[in-house]
C-alpha cells in the first residue's frame, strides 16, 4: 500500500508530508483548494507526465516521493530486480522536476528512465475518475482482468508454455526444411567441396604452424650457405693455412742464425695455424648441427599455399577450415538423413499445435464463463448506482487462426448506458459520470482479483444525489476490505464511511504575499465540522452538525456488525 508521500515546491505546496494508512481513506476540502495539485503531484511519482509549470514560483524545481509498504512477492520487485536495480524493504519511488522542464526519476534511490518508473507506478496505484484513460478503460488489459476474475492464472501460464513449446517446435521444423532444401540445390557443390577439404584436411592451427616453420627453415638455409663460405674460407682452396704452414717451415730453417729475432714470429705463426684448425673444426660442427633440408622446405611451402588457396577460394579463414568441412558434411547428411528428421520433427510440431490448440479451447470455455459471472457481478452493482437501465457486456472474439501465448482470444468490455441504444467500448459510451460509476461497479466485481495494492478515485460521486453517494461510498468501503483506497470526494455520505478523512484547505502564507494548500488529518470533532460544511455550503449551521453527527452515527452503526 502507498505508506507515505512527500511533496516539495510543486504548485501551492510547499512542503507537505502525509502519512496513509490501509482501509478507505477520504480527501476533502472546498473546489480550488487543491486536491488535484495534490493528485498531480502523485502522478508525477508515478512516471505520469512532467511539465515545468508544476514547480511552485520562486523554486527551481518540485520534488515528490511515494513511499509503499508491499509484500516480498508483490510484481513490483521483480520488475525493479529486473532491470538490475536493488530492491529489497520498502519501495520508494522519487521525481524531481525542474522548472526548465527536465526532470529525473528515481527508484530506491537509484536513477532510472521515466518509462520504469511509470511502468513500476502502475503496478502499486490504480487512478480512476471521470477523465480515466488508462487502467480499467484500457482494452488491453480486458483480458487480463477476465482472467484474474476467474482466477486463470495458471491455465494462462501453461498456455503460454505451451504457445512457445509449439513455435519452438516449428521453428526447429523450418530449419530443418531450409537446410534440406538447400543442400538438395547445392548438393553438388557441397560433395566436390567436401572432397577437397576432406583431402587437404587442414589440422587447427596449422597454417600458423606452417608459417613459422617456413621461416625457420628458410634462415636455416641462409645460416647454411653462410657457414660453408666461412668453412670454404678457413678450409678450402684458397685457406691461408698451408701459406702460413710453408712461411714458417722457412722461418724454422733460419733459426739457427737468428733465433733471438724468428722465435715470436714462429710461435705466433703457429698460434695462428692452430686457431684457423681450431675454426675450421668448429665450423665442420656448426654446419652439422645447422642441417638443412631443402625438401623438407620445399614440403612445408607447398602444403602452406595450398591451405592458403583454399581459404582463398572458400572465402574462409584458415583456422576455420575445418569448421567449414564439419558444416558442409553436416549439410550432405542433412541432404541424406533429413527427410527422415523432417518428417519426425513435423510430428512433433503437430502434436505441440494440438496440445496447445485444445488448451486454448479450454481457457476460451472457461473464460466465457467468467465473463458470464463478471457481468453478472457488475450487474448486481448497478442498481444502486444510479444504473439500473444500463448493461455491463464482456465480448468474447475467439479466433484460432490467430493464436498467441495468452491464446486465442479477443476480450473487451461494453456498456449500453440505455435501452435501445447501441453498446460500445466504456471510455466512448459512458458519460464522465456513468464511466466512474461503471469503473466503480466493476473494480467491485473484481475485489482484490486483478488490481493494484492501492486505488485511487478522483470525485467518483460527482453529479449524483445522496443515494447514490451512499451506495458508492458502501463500495468503496467494501473494496478498502481488500485494498487501499483513497477517494477524493465532495459526497458528505462517502466521507462519513471513510476510515480516515485528510482536509485539503488553501491558506495565506504568513511571511510571504501568496498562498499554500494545506493538508491535514481530521479527528472527530474536525471531521464532524467538515461533514456538516459539504452538507450545507459555506455556512455551517446546527442543522447541517447534526445532521453530519447523524450520519457519521448511521455509518458507525452499519460498520458495527461487520466489525462483530
Amino acid at each position: 500500500m502507498l505508506a507515505a508521500l512527500a511533496i516539495r515546491d510543486i504548485v501551492l505546496i510547499d512542503a507537505l508530508e502525509i502519512t496513509f494508512r490501509s482501509g478507505l481513506t477520504v480527501l476533502t476540502g472546498e473546489t480550488g483548494a487543491g486536491k488535484s495539485i495534490l493528485l498531480d503531484a502523485l502522478s508525477l511519482a508515478l512516471g505520469g507526465r512532467g511539465d515545468g509549470a508544476l514547480v511552485r514560483h520562486g523554486a527551481d524545481q518540485g520534488q515528490v516521493t511515494a513511499v509503499f509498504d508491499l509484500p516480498g512477492d508483490h510484481p513490483a520487485f521483480a520488475l525493479v530486480r529486473g532491470n538490475g536495480l536493488r530492491a529489497d524493504g520498502e519501495m520508494i519511488l522519487r521525481r524531481t522536476q525542474g522548472k526548465d522542464g527536465r526532470s529525473r526519476a528515481f527508484i530506491n534511490d537509484q536513477p532510472v528512465g521515466v518509462g520504469l518508473l511509470h511502468e513500476v507506478g502502475s503496478t502499486l496505484i490504480e487512478v480512476h475518475g471521470q477523465h480515466d484513460d488508462r487502467a480499467l478503460v484500457d482494452p488491453a488489459a480486458h483480458r487480463r482482468l477476465v482472467d484474474a476474475f476467474g482466477g486463470l492464472g495458471d491455465m494462462v501460464s501453461d498456455l503460454g508454455g505451451l504457445f512457445r513449446g509449439w513455435r519452438a517446435a516449428e521453428n526447429e521444423l523450418d530449419e530443418q526444411r531450409r537446410r534440406v532444401t538447400t543442400a538438395r540445390r547445392e548438393a553438388d557443390y557441397l560433395r566436390a567441396s567436401l572432397d577437397e577439404l576432406t583431402a587437404l584436411n587442414v589440422e587447427p592451427g596449422e597454417e600458423d604452424e606452417l608459417s613459422e616453420l617456413r621461416h625457420r627453415l628458410m634462415r636455416s638455409e641462409k645460416i647454411v650457405e653462410d657457414v660453408a663460405d666461412a668453412l670454404e674460407t678457413v678450409t678450402g682452396a684458397a685457406s691461408p693455412i698451408p701459406t702460413l704452414a710453408s712461411l714458417a717451415r722457412r722461418l724454422e730453417r733460419r733459426r739457427d742464425v737468428a733465433s733471438n729475432i724468428l722465435d715470436p714470429t714462429i710461435e705466433a705463426i703457429d698460434r695462428a695455424i692452430i686457431a684457423l684448425e681450431d675454426a675450421g673444426r668448429s665450423l665442420e660442427e656448426a654446419q652439422r648441427a645447422a642441417s638443412y633440408e631443402p625438401q623438407k622446405l620445399e614440403r612445408a611451402e607447398q602444403r602452406l599455399f595450398a591451405i592458403r588457396a583454399a581459404s582463398r577460394k572458400f572465402d574462409t579463414p584458415a583456422d576455420l577450415l575445418p569448421a567449414l568441412t564439419a558444416r558442409l558434411a553436416g549439410d550432405l547428411e542433412a541432404l541424406e538423413t533429413g527427410e527422415a528428421r523432417v518428417g519426425a520433427l513435423d510430428t512433433l510440431a503437430r502434436e505441440a499445435r494440438q496440445r496447445y490448440e485444445s488448451a486454448a479451447s479450454e481457457l476460451s470455455v472457461a473464460r466465457l464463463e467468467a465473463a458470464r459471472h463478471l457481468e453478472a457481478a457488475v450487474a448486481d452493482e448497478l442498481p444502486s448506482l444510479k444504473l439500473e437501465r444500463a448493461r455491463f457486456m464482456v465480448e468474447i472474439e475467439t479466433d484460432p487462426e490467430v493464436p498467441g501465448e495468452t491464446g486465442i482470444d479477443r476480450i473487451g468490455f461494453v456498456v449500453q448506458t440505455n435501452p435501445g441504444s447501441r453498446p460500445g467500448p466504456m471510455g466512448k459510451v459512458a458519460s464522465g459520470g456513468e464511466l466512474s460509476r461503471f469503473l466503480l461497479a466493476l473494480k467491485v466485481a473484481l475485489a482484490d482479483r486483478g488490481s493494484a495494492p492501492t486505488l485511487v478515485f478522483d470525485e467518483v460521486d460527482t453529479a449524483v444525489g445522496g443515494a447514490v453517494s451512499d451506495a458508492i461510498g458502501l463500495r468503496l468501503t467494501r473494496l478498502a476490505e481488500h485494498v487501499q483506497v483513497l477517494a477524493v470526494t465532495h459526497a458528505p455520505q462517502v466521507a462519513a464511511r471513510a476510515e480516515n478523512h485528510w482536509s485539503i484547505t488553501k491558506e495565506d502564507h504568513g511571511k510571504e504575499d501568496r498562498v499554500v494548500t494545506r493538508v491535514r488529518p481530521l479527528d472527530a470533532d474536525r471531521r464532524r465540522e467538515e461533514i456538516a460544511r459539504m452538507l450545507a455550503g459555506s455556512v455551517v449551521t446546527d442543522e447541517a452538525r447534526a445532521a453530519a453527527d447523524s450520519l457519521l452515527a448511521e455509518t458507525f452503526a452499519r460498520a458495527a456488525p461487520r466489525a462483530a
